[in-house]
């Protein structure tokens, strides 16, 4: 017993120092007013303001609705990748991979010189049209926002399929196809039910990453669009609140804990 609480009271300390002691610290000045003392006067003033109001709702769907699309095409890419054989194919399965590791804001950067104000497609629309600008201007709404998150989200969706997929016995594909099941059927009864825990892991990756996201937000010139991580830097460094940041911080904290626990929730009783 005494062993055991030797060798687990390092990770423990070292837990507390990195991680939940600087928590604290956000959850304690969250309750210090600018007159001083503890007061729930920071989290009154928050939770009455419409932009924070406005940026919990669009944390919130652009992070569902972000997840969403990333499991449906990142199960519909890792299906072609995995079981449609085409040049090229074990080329792109490592090069999902290698955009692991890409930062959010490269990402976002790539997609503004091809759709951005000046980018590449208004570049040729005002070329061929002869226009003062071009028709794409969509990466600086919400839908930019959830298009860039997406692109950069899908492959860590991909990535845990892949590996599941490549754990995938080929002789029940083989013997399904041999009674005459159609691929739709392969891959609805026999396929995705072996990729659920796959999913699962992918879709809570995704969700948390996505509620947290700042670089794409902040790198696509969306300025109608606030979610809580810019709402958090808005407030820290442009308004000198730091007791309302921390409040937003706390917030931001406990819907991604608990959208998190939902999810893992709805993917139990799914069978994931």
């Amino acid at each position: 017993m005494v062993r055991r609480l030797a060798w687990s009271l390092p990770p423990a300390v070292l837990l507390a120092a990195a991680f939940l002691y600087p928590l604290a610290l956000v959850v304690r000045q969250s309750f210090q007013s600018d007159t001083g003392g503890t007061s729930l006067k920071p989290y009154t003033a928050v939770f009455a303001s419409a932009a924070f109001r406005q940026a919990l709702w669009t944390t919130v769907w652009l992070a569902l609705a972000a997840t969403a699309c990333c499991l449906v095409l990142g199960f519909f890419l890792a299906l072609v990748i995995a079981f449609v054989p085409f040049p090229g194919a074990k080329a792109v399965a490592r090069f999902v991979d290698v955009f692991l590791s890409f930062p959010s804001f490269l990402i976002t950067l790539a997609l503004l010189f091809l759709y951005g104000s000046v980018g590449m497609a208004n570049g040729l629309w005002t070329e061929a049209t002869g226009e003062a600008s071009g028709p794409f201007h969509f990466l600086t709404t919400p839908w930019g926002v959830l298009l860039a998150e997406v692109t950069y989200f899908t492959p860590f969706v991909m990535r845990p399929l892949l590996a599941a997929f490549s754990q995938l016995d080929t002789a029940q594909l083989e013997v399904a196809a041999s009674l005459g099941a159609r691929p739709a059927r392969i891959v609805r009864r026999v396929i995705l039910p072996e990729a659920l825990p796959a999913l699962a892991a992918g879709g809570g990756l995704v969700l948390v990453l996505a509620l947290n996201e700042f670089g794409i937000v902040l790198f696509t010139g969306a300025k109608g669009v606030s979610t809580l991580p810019t709402l958090v830097y808005s407030k820290a460094i442009l308004e000198s609140d730091y007791p309302g940041a921390c409040v937003v911080a706390v917030v931001n904290v406990l819907v991604s804990v608990g959208l998190y626990g939902l999810y893992r929730v709805v993917s139990r009783r799914a069978g994931a």
